[in-house]
């Protein structure tokens, strides 16, 4: 088409990418131009995020005064990273600043009263909560009654009544108006520690020390901004883009040895690399034992201390795994007994007195990929427990949380990931009222897999000019998915081949129109068996730059494919 050459020729893109850019909706040179390309400078304003110029003064003014500041954190990556800035930035200023993550099995999510008390009790000025606390009026109350201030910083869903606090920051406060609601906890923390520094600084414009901390901040921000799986779009994508940039020579010690224990020193990051290999790890030590350590490697300035750190974290992400593939199977074969599976259950619901509370989130995400349905792991403990859900798009989880509170002790989270609460004996109860609210609520079509194809094209159009314009589009994540092409048509240019160990990965050499292409289908090896007698095939996948022993060449990595 005459219009998608001529956006292809301004934009420096092929033909193939400037039309997934139209049908993603970024039809403007304009709007596909900053997508392509996003800077630093189009990141908003910190003053424009509710709370943060009210919540830097009282932090100033506690730098000040020499009064004791305690950050209090979640214990997942994006909180952990939120500390870790906040600590970074106030160290830098001579605060008196300490930090708190609670113990994921000992005392849950969010912030809880036992531990306020015991903080307050050990002196503290100051309590500043980080991708926590806007669910937490109990303890919050609490403390402000004892003449602690306390300033909530948080992005998940707010309650329809708001905690008492001396400050509020928040990107989705019912009738505030932010440029991005969409920011994750430990984005909301890089714009306080913005704000903080232009206080310090005293304007607009901060000093070369405090730039080069912020730049170094997107690091971390991006960590958590891509881990918490928020939408990579606007200004969350400039904050992932060029954090992954600057991960590789990141002066923090403890990111260094990370990048060593994962064998990524100097390689060029990606959102998968922080996805599957670092979050992991982070996330390690608080699902297998205590998150604080976490906090410790990101913030220790002692090089030795965060090697050790890393070392363990590496042992701790191996127990996870393996503890994850027990539960997981486990888990799936009780969604079989239990028929969760059939077509009128719209919902899962599972517990068991065996499983690791620090575990049942991920294998919540697998009983989502594996049976289309939000999925809700509840952990045993004696006469309570813990859950820990996961939802499909289009069905809001924290609403059916809140429809089904009766039946619980707490709940938290935002639209596609939650945390609960719950005594035993209401197990039967919440698990019938979700089910019956998931079964209103989700349509047929919704359990059945679904691929987004953003654009169709000849196998010549995938070439390696358009695989590497194609790179361009990363970060990958939530609301940004990978682009999948769909080629029709496309001959075997030989007999399918098994790769890999157990012979699970599929392997085709595809021709038309004079070109040629390989295709791997990671999962897919029994596609070999079935396909013999085939010529043609029509094939959906996603077209990669593939750099292997010094050669460079495109490759289509297969996620569906079909024959006449």
């Amino acid at each position: 088409m005459e219009g998608v050459e001529q956006a292809a020729r301004r934009l420096g893109v092929t033909a193939l990418v400037a039309q997934i850019l139209h049908n993603r909706g970024l039809s403007s040179p304009e709007a596909a131009r900053s997508f392509l390309t996003p800077r630093l400078a189009e990141l908003h304003d910190p003053a424009l995020l509710s709370g943060t110029v009210e919540a830097a003064r009282r932090i100033a003014h506690a730098v000040s005064k020499k009064q004791r500041i305690v950050l209090y954190g979640d214990y997942d990556v994006d909180g952990i990273t939120g500390v870790a800035i906040l600590h970074a930035i106030l160290r830098m200023v001579g605060a008196d600043v300490r930090f708190y993550i609670p113990h994921r099995l000992d005392e849950g999510y969010g912030v809880n009263r036992e531990a306020v008390d015991k903080l307050l009790d050990e002196g503290c000025d100051l309590l500043v909560t980080i991708d926590c606390g806007i669910s937490a009026a109990g303890p919050l109350e609490s403390a402000m009654a004892r003449g602690t201030d306390v300033i909530v910083t948080d992005h998940h869903t707010p309650p329809p009544v708001l905690p008492r606090a001396a400050v509020i920051v928040h990107p989705a406060l019912p009738g505030e108006l932010t440029p991005n609601p969409h920011l994750a906890g430990s984005g909301v923390a890089f714009k306080l520690a913005w704000q903080i520094a232009r206080q310090i600084c005293g304007e607009t414009r901060v000093d070369a020390t405090m730039r080069d901390f912020l730049i170094n901040a997107t690091c971390l921000a991006a960590l958590g901004t891509i881990a918490d799986v928020v939408p990579l779009q606007g200004e969350n994508r400039v904050i992932a883009t060029h954090g992954l940039r600057g991960l590789p020579a990141c002066p923090l010690p403890g990111i260094r040895a990370l990048l060593a224990s994962t064998g990524l020193t100097g390689e060029k990051l990606d959102a998968y690399d922080v996805g599957f290999k670092l979050a992991p790890r982070i996330n390690a030590c608080g699902r297998m034992g205590h998150a604080a350590l976490a906090v410790e490697l990101l913030t220790s300035r002692d090089e030795a201390r965060c090697n050790e750190i890393a070392t363990y974290l590496a042992g701790q992400n191996a127990e996870r795994q393996k503890v994850e593939r027990e539960i997981a199977q486990q888990a799936a074969d009780m969604v079989r007994e239990l028929k969760m599976d059939n077509p009128d259950c719209r919902g899962i619901v599972l517990s068991s007195e065996n499983w690791h509370g620090g575990v049942i989130g991920i294998v919540a995400s697998r009983m989502v990929g594996l049976f289309c349905r939000p999925s809700i792991l509840v952990a045993l403990n004696g006469e309570g427990g813990q859950g820990s859900g996961r939802s499909i798009p289009g069905f809001n989880l924290v609403d059916a949380l809140a429809a089904c509170a009766d039946h619980l002790e707490g709940f938290g989270g935002h639209a596609m990931a939650g945390g609960i609460r719950i005594q035993g004996d209401k197990l039967p109860a919440f698990t019938a009222s979700f089910l019956a609210y998931a079964g209103e609520r989700i349509t047929a079509d919704q359990l059945l897999p679904a691929l987004r194809v953003d654009a169709e094209a000849p196998l010549p159009a995938l070439s390696l000019p358009a695989a590497q314009c194609l790179e361009k589009m990363a970060p990958f994540g939530q609301s940004n998915p990978a682009p999948l092409v769909l080629a029709r048509a496309c001959r075997l240019l030989g007999p399918p081949r098994r790769l890999g160990r157990n012979g699970q990965t599929l392997s085709l050499v595809l021709g038309q129109g004079g070109a040629t292409l390989r295709a791997v289908g990671f999962g897919l090896g029994d596609y070999a068996d079935r396909l013999a007698g085939i010529n043609q095939v029509h094939v959906v996948g996603e077209l990669v730059v593939n750099r292997f022993n010094g050669n460079v060449a495109p490759e289509l990595q297969i996620k569906d494919l079909d024959w006449d």
